[in-house]
């Protein structure tokens, strides 16, 4: 099986070692290939970084399913251009908050989701609505780290461990979600500080959870439905390259 793990941002951010941590529970016939798009935002913090993003993700997510790729993974909290890539592929896409969330689903009844900025509220409020999930996400918090900042591992422990202390005692979640797939390497330590505290609660890493529920997806055959991703008809679309235009 061989997967990709699309980074939808043009910073290179993405370590051998993050690619070694979200891969480790996987298949040991399991590839994942890493590649990042070349032309759009920095990092992913606004609806206006993910409008950037999200053209060079579907051609890339196209261009991949042309080379064999088995499932892709937009690895990105805000799943930004999936929806898309899965009108115009015919292999499983995901990106970062669903799959996180579905395992979330089946470990409480009220989640917690511990993200990066107030900047990302309302895109998040927004996919929670769209998954009908308001009754049970009942904690949304976040850290005031910038993406690009996450690398610093110990201030990004003691405040997730924060957050989620006040997600846990006072919004009643169950479960804790890393709200960003870059926040890759920490959910052990901050397990162990909220068991510290007096809470024995699960802490799911977003990335590691969508590429596990991308390769079963493909063991099992599952695609993504027809009749909710309709084919893309097939009409001119143009495509702005900065000193020229492209047809998509």
């Amino acid at each position: 099986m061989k997967l990709l793990n699309l980074i939808p941002i043009t910073s290179d951010i993405w370590t051998d070692e993050m690619d070694q941590y979200v891969s480790r529970f996987l298949l040991d016939g399991t590839e994942v290939v890493t590649r990042r798009i070349q032309h759009g935002p920095a990092s992913i913090e606004s609806e206006y970084d993910e409008v950037f993003a999200s053209p060079e993700v579907v051609m890339m997510c196209k261009q991949a399913e042309k080379e064999g790729f088995d499932g892709i993974f937009v690895d990105c909290f805000g799943d930004p251009g999936v929806r898309a890539a899965r009108e115009s592929v015919n292999i499983p896409v995901f990106g970062g908050f669903e799959p996180a969330v579905f395992y979330a689903l089946g470990i409480s009844d009220k989640i917690g989701i511990v993200t990066v900025l107030p900047d990302v509220m309302s895109m998040l409020n927004g996919l929670i609505a769209k998954e009908g999930l308001r009754e049970r996400v009942s904690s949304l918090r976040y850290v005031s780290i910038p993406v690009l900042d996450l690398d610093g591992l110990d201030k990004l422990t003691a405040a997730l461990i924060d957050e989620s202390k006040k997600a846990i005692a006072e919004d009643g979640a169950g479960v804790i979600v890393l709200g960003c797939t870059a926040m890759v390497g920490v959910k052990e330590a901050v397990e162990a500080g909220l068991k510290a505290a007096g809470f024995d609660i699960t802490v799911i890493e977003a990335a590691q959870a969508s590429l596990m529920m991308l390769e079963t997806f493909v063991r099992m055959g599952f695609r993504h439905s027809r009749s909710t991703y309709l084919p893309v008809r097939d009409k001119g679309r143009v495509w702005w390259s900065g000193d020229a235009t492209a047809e998509i």
